[in-house]
Parts: structure tokens; sequence; C-alpha cells
């Protein structure tokens, strides 16, 4: 099974994925009826300091957060040091998207 491998690589790919996953969870509980070209139009588009998509982004973040302590507590170091990784960059596109916006 995929989630009992420890690879560096597969903790990257699941640190890119998770995140992708939580925005998906986030517009699926904030934008409900709207459709996904209209709701990651408002966040990305209309909303001129960007609030909505950081929240969403931070949030989405907690999904890194459970898949890294899921790996720590199996002693599946390696893959854990690729979500942590991704995880890092995604919070330093976070934090230069809520300072420079």
């Amino acid at each position: 099974m995929i989630f009992k491998k420890d690879n560096f690589v597969l903790g990257t790919i699941l640190g890119f994925v998770g995140p992708l996953f939580g925005v998906l969870l986030f517009k699926y509980m904030k934008f409900k009826t709207s459709s996904f070209g209209e709701a990651f139009h408002f966040m990305f588009v209309e909303e001129e300091d960007h609030k909505t998509i950081s929240v969403a982004l931070s949030l989405a973040l907690l999904v890194n957060a459970v898949l890294f302590t899921f790996y720590i507590n199996t002693n599946k170091d390696k893959t854990a040091k690729g979500i942590f990784a991704l995880t890092c960059v995604y919070g330093l596109l976070i934090l230069c998207l809520k300072t420079f916006s």
C-alpha cells in the first residue's frame, strides 16, 4: 500500500496534493452553490486583498499537518520530510501573498 512506503518523493507528492485537496474542501464548504470557476475567480480576481484565498490556503495546510503527523507517528521519516518541505514552500507562498498583496 502507498501509505506504508518511506520515500522523500512520495512525501513531496503528498505535500503538494494535500493542500489542493484542502482548497477543494474549503470551496465546497464556503461556496456551496458556486461553480469552481466562479469560486476561484472570486478568490483570485475580484477580492483585492486576497483574504479568502489566503484563508483557504492556510486551512489547506492543515491537511499537510495531518499527513505529517501520521507519517511521523508511523516512523516514516523520509516521507514526513517531503511533506514538511512542501508545507514550508506553501507557507512561504502564503506569507508572500499576505505580505505583498
